[in-house]
């Protein structure tokens, strides 16, 4: 039996299908315990005393919520299936371009009777693991929310007091902050003394806080081109508000780092990650949290590599033959291989030399660097696969062979 699942903010449209494609029942089901009670009906009375013997089969856009959960608990094979699969799967069925919750869930029950040995099922993650993803996630993405604000606020400050951004490297450091909030137009600003700049560089304990202290009044004080006193006091409210917003930010993703240290370093893989050159408590609870913690999701190192993003994809037509870099990946995953790949390259002799080797071939720096992360995640594979901690010269003894001959 063949389930196709196309959820909403506060519904599910959902369609059976038979194995020859037939119809068998669709509804509209609530979000919440009485939808999915609805579900198991539905289900229940068209399997009638063979209930135990059916298996049923649910095509949904997503791979994780309560609903998801529900779903696995309650015996059923649940294939997550990508918007973009989905999309592609609907042109099959109609070039028309029409679209509706109903004609989605069909596609998806369609596409689970004819391509389910193609869809990647659920991953079986342990609790653990959702856990550090949670707060993993979140702590990401509040970095990311820092540096957009962070951005509003330099352009901000371009429009109407240069002299901030010659004077403040960080505009997101808590000293830079503190200033701004307390001087946030260019007159007041110049007004600021040794004193309070040396002051708000102690408390967030900079070095040589005499010479930055004066190099910050001078770039305060030097002559900039300006706006008109109404204008930048209007800037100035403005900015006060980003400030106010950054300091917030700041406060929260210092919070849930240690919450995600805390997490990270009670899963019994933490070690194993760890010992890969490059990944801290964060980067490492970033890179487990985004590949789970299912032993059977990856049955190779190449479906891992894949799943990364690292490796690369081939098209070939007649004569031709190119690799090219996988535009569709995990955004957050492949962030912290290509940072974990980067910091190696101090920290790992065998990454170096590997990152050396394709520069030498003629690879741009994002080019080697993905292979070096490709590299890495097949390391990380083996390691877990046979539960041992990274070790240089067995990581990179084939390389070094090869060198060689």
């Amino acid at each position: 039996m063949f389930v196709g699942d196309d959820w909403a903010e506060d519904h599910h449209d959902v369609e059976v299908m038979d194995g020859s494609g037939r119809r068998l029942a669709k509804a509209r089901l609530p979000e919440g315990v009485a939808g999915m009670a609805r579900l198991h009906a539905i289900v229940g009375e068209l399997a009638g005393d063979e209930a135990d013997e059916v298996e049923v089969l649910v095509g949904i856009e997503t791979d994780r919520g309560p609903w998801v959960a529900a779903l696995v608990a309650a015996g059923y094979r649940v294939l997550a299936v990508n918007p973009l699969q989905a999309s592609r799967f609907r042109d099959r069925l109609g070039v028309s371009g029409a679209k509706s919750d109903a004609g989605d869930a069909h596609v998806l029950a369609d596409m689970v009777r004819t391509h389910a040995h193609e869809l990647r099922a659920v991953a079986g993650d342990s609790a653990q693991a959702e856990a550090v993803k949670v707060v993993a996630r979140t702590h990401k993405t509040l970095i990311w929310e820092r540096t957009r604000h962070t951005q509003r606020l330099r352009h901000a400050l371009r429009d109407y007091f240069p002299a901030a951004l010659e004077a403040f490297e960080d505009l997101d450091a808590v000293d830079a902050l503190e200033l701004l909030a307390k001087a946030p137009t260019p007159v007041q600003a110049a007004r600021l003394t040794i004193g309070q700049i040396s002051a708000a560089l102690k408390r967030a304990r900079r070095k040589n806080v005499a010479g930055k202290a004066a190099a910050i009044q001078a770039a305060l004080r030097a002559e900039h081109l300006g706006q008109p006193e109404v204008v930048a006091a209007a800037y100035a409210a403005s900015v006060q508000a980003l400030i106010a917003v950054l300091e917030v930010l700041n406060t929260q993703v210092k919070t849930l780092q240690g919450q995600v240290e805390a997490h990270f370093g009670e899963h019994p893989a933490a070690k194993i990650v760890l010992s890969q050159p490059g990944l801290g408590p964060v980067l490492g609870a970033r890179v487990l949290a985004e590949f789970g913690d299912d032993p059977q999701r990856y049955a190779t190192a190449k479906a891992r590599k894949n799943y990364a993003g690292t490796s690369p994809i081939t098209r070939a037509s007649g004569k031709k033959k190119i690799a090219l870099a996988r535009f569709v990946h995990n955004d957050r995953l492949i962030d912290a291989l290509l940072t974990q790949a980067f910091s190696a390259l101090r920290l790992s002799p065998g990454a170096r030399a590997y990152y050396d080797r394709q520069r030498a071939r003629g690879a741009g720096h994002n080019a080697a660097l993905r292979q070096l992360a490709n590299r890495f995640v097949g390391i990380l594979h083996g390691c877990l696969k046979t539960g041992t901690l990274y070790d240089e010269a067995t990581a990179w003894s084939h390389h070094a062979e090869s060198v060689a001959a």
